[in-house]
């Protein structure tokens, strides 16, 4: 690497073709977000008071049961896109950052699974 000119080593770090797609669905999900997350303050301040059963009755409706499973995959598809980022950029030894890479991949796949499992639980009243 060391016998390398300049240009040689920077033409071999060419671009992977991936951070157009990665940034298109960091905006798209984030405009999501934003729909939802009005859905969701507005449902909560409706319910706010409510019972137990009044929120698993109204979790219970097709309607507010399907928005509440997109909210819970595009929270964490976007905050593992925005950690990704930040780990492939600022994580500079190569298995550290593949292990890291990993990890959070494992992670919010585990706290999602573990929402919608709540989602469905709540919502089927068990």
């Amino acid at each position: 690497m060391a016998t390398r000119s300049a240009i040689g080593r920077v033409k071999a770090r060419g671009s992977a073709r991936e951070g157009v797609g990665h940034w298109k669905m960091q905006r798209l999900t984030s405009i999501g977000l934003v729909l939802l997350v009005i859905w969701f303050v507005l449902s909560a301040v409706s319910l706010s008071g409510a019972s137990y059963l009044d929120v698993r009755a109204w979790l219970a409706g097709p309607f507010n049961a399907t928005m509440m499973v997109l909210l819970v995959v595009a929270a964490f598809w976007h905050a593992k896109l925005g950690i990704q980022v930040i780990i492939e950029d600022y994580v500079h030894h190569e298995g550290v950052r593949i292990g890291s890479l990993v990890a959070l991949k494992l992670a919010v796949v585990a706290l999602a699974a573990a929402c919608l499992v709540a989602i469905v639980k709540v919502s089927l009243g068990s």
